[in-house]
């Protein structure tokens, strides 16, 4: 994988890759009958962009020690997650439509001791941060160069632990760690400003010492123009990316109803149809 530098090829096959993990994210959380569309599709690029150029690591050895980090805090987008997974080789993409079965590999939330390449069990919101600077620390303290990154909701950072790791970063002045917040404006039950808002959000982790990058996180030059820039920072870094919920999908994008639930047959066909002829003129 290399950090520093990417070319229009390598935009024209992450966008190409991007399709294919929200058609996967539908169909999995339709074959469930639950789950939460709405986070997960937000963050397509970012995973994808990770996944498939940024991330230091090796499907054929999970548990590998030196390998890059990877911790989705908010746990309930984990589709996502698992849909790079699948197609990076963790496991079988045909598993996916076991999602949150009984005694599935493919928990409705990451569990690392069920899933191969889950770094972090998560779900529980406003953890994940917390456990990126442990790993981040410990990294420094076994002389060992990876890189840890962390992807928070915006309505997470209403979690008053979200802050307390960010403090602890800063103080620790942890180089290892980024943190990407999925700006999306909407958590379960309405807009994130009208429930309790969290702005301005650059200024607070810039005032407990983090690096700001800004980007469109629906703009895969964008994004790894960010990532980029945030690793070249040396210092503890957040990516605020801005990104709409449910993104790919006519009917659900902005719309809280779709943060947790599933499509049915007459919907995923649409969302299919939306995800394919997405950007075709």
């Amino acid at each position: 994988m290399n950090h520093n530098y990417f070319t229009s090829q390598d935009v024209a096959r992450l966008e190409s890759q991007a399709k294919v993990l929200r058609e996967d994210i539908l169909t999995m959380i339709h074959a469930a009958g639950a789950g939460h569309p709405g986070g997960s599709l937000s963050a397509v690029e970012m995973v994808t962009a990770l996944y498939f150029h940024v991330l230091n690591i090796d499907p054929q050895n999970p548990q590998w020690p030196d390998r890059d980090r990877f911790i989705l805090s908010k746990g309930h987008a984990c589709p996502v997650l698992y849909a790079a997974l699948a197609r990076r080789g963790y496991f079988d993409p045909a598993l996916l439509t076991t999602l949150r079965q009984y005694g599935s590999i493919l928990q409705g939330h990451p569990d690392m001791k069920r899933t191969p390449g889950v770094d972090m069990t998560s779900g529980s919101l406003g953890n994940g941060l917390a456990a990126g600077v442990g790993m981040a620390l410990s990294g420094r303290l076994h002389h060992q160069d990876y890189m840890t990154y962390v992807l928070i909701g915006d309505g997470e950072l209403q979690e008053g632990m979200v802050w307390e790791a960010a403090m602890a970063a800063g103080h620790h002045d942890l180089k290892n760690l980024i943190a990407i917040v999925d700006c999306n404006g909407v958590q379960i039950n309405g807009w994130v400003n009208d429930i309790m808002t969290v702005e301005p959000i650059a200024d607070k982790w810039r005032a407990f010492g983090w690096k700001v990058v800004g980007c469109d996180g629906h703009d895969m030059k964008d994004v790894m123009t960010a990532l980029h820039t945030a690793r070249s920072m040396r210092h503890p870094a957040v990516i605020l990316m801005r990104t709409v919920k449910g993104k790919g999908v006519s009917f659900m994008e902005d719309e809280s109803k779709w943060h947790g639930a599933a499509p049915d047959e007459e919907e995923l066909a649409q969302a299919i149809h939306d995800v394919q002829t997405w950007g075709v003129i």
